[in-house]
């Protein structure tokens, strides 16, 4: 599907890490950094058995491992709940089925993690690196992903419902069968991105990127494009049934058999865009 495109070097651990420095020397806060408890690292470094012990022994306590380098560190199954972990390290992790729920992952580097069926409901994944992470079946409801960086992060079957994703970069994302209804996507670059069967109910793409993605299939009811960009995106068979469609580029975005029953057209670029006769807007 994405044989042709032009292959750029892959984004290294190394280059995470340097752009998470720039970003946090550009918002001024390079200087006094909250640094991680080296009592609650040194206890979480032990393996996940003996965190969880001590996290049912000690559940009041206030985590703080922010800053913390865990890189390739395996904590399947971490308790890992309301923890501070800003700006950490966790490049290559193993957090398979971790609970990571209500905790702080802003601006962390989980490039090449594996998130897989983790809990992350409503987790601060602000300015988060997740390149090439893994997160399949994972649960992102109420997720704070402002300006996140997901490029080619693998979403199948996860949950991303009424998630923030406003700025979000998904290029080459893999969301199959992913759930983002009443998720915010505005602003974000979806370029190349793979929805494939999602269920996108009401989800705002507003001003949004979604050039030469894949939205096959997919469930697009009451969802706003509004001024977006979807040239050359595959929208066939998908149900646009009273999307908001208003001003937006579908310069050569291929329609066959979709639902545009109800959906707003008005001031779009439908110039090269394929519509065949079983495509629906009664």
């Amino acid at each position: 599907m994405r044989e042709g495109k032009n292959k750029k070097q892959p984004k290294t651990r190394e280059w995470c890490r340097d752009a998470i420095h720039w970003k946090i020397g550009n918002l001024g806060l390079e200087k006094n950094r909250l640094m991680a408890n080296q009592q609650h690292l040194a206890l979480l470094k032990q393996g996940a058995v003996k965190w969880i012990e001590w996290r049912i022994k000690n559940p009041d306590i206030e985590l703080d491992l922010s800053e913390a380098f865990l890189s390739g560190a395996n904590l399947r199954g971490a308790q890992l709940q309301g923890v501070n972990l800003r700006h950490c390290d966790l490049g290559n992790a193993k957090l398979i089925a971790a609970n990571l729920n209500q905790a702080n992952l802003s601006l962390a580097n989980l490039c090449d993690a594996a998130l897989v069926e983790a809990c992350l409901n409503s987790a601060n994944l602000t300015g988060t690196y997740l390149i090439n992470a893994l997160l399949n079946d994972s649960d992102l409801t109420n997720a704070n992903l402002i300006g996140a960086d997901l490029t080619g992060a693998n979403l199948t079957a996860a949950d991303l419902s009424s998630a923030n994703l406003v700025g979000a970069s998904l290029r080459k994302a893999i969301l199959r069968e992913a759930n983002l209804s009443g998720a915010s996507l505005s602003h974000a670059s979806v370029q190349n991105a793979e929805f494939i069967n999602a269920y996108l109910y009401k989800v705002d793409f507003q001003k949004a990127n979604l050039s030469e993605a894949y939205l096959n299939g997919s469930y697009l009811f009451k969802a706003n494009f509004t001024e977006a960009d979807l040239s050359g995106t595959d929208l066939r068979y998908c149900n646009l049934s009273y999307a908001n469609l208003t001003g937006a580029n579908l310069k050569g975005a291929k329609l066959r058999g979709a639902n545009l029953k109800g959906t707003i057209l008005a001031g779009a670029n439908l110039a090269g865009a394929t519509m065949s006769d079983d495509t629906s807007q009664e």
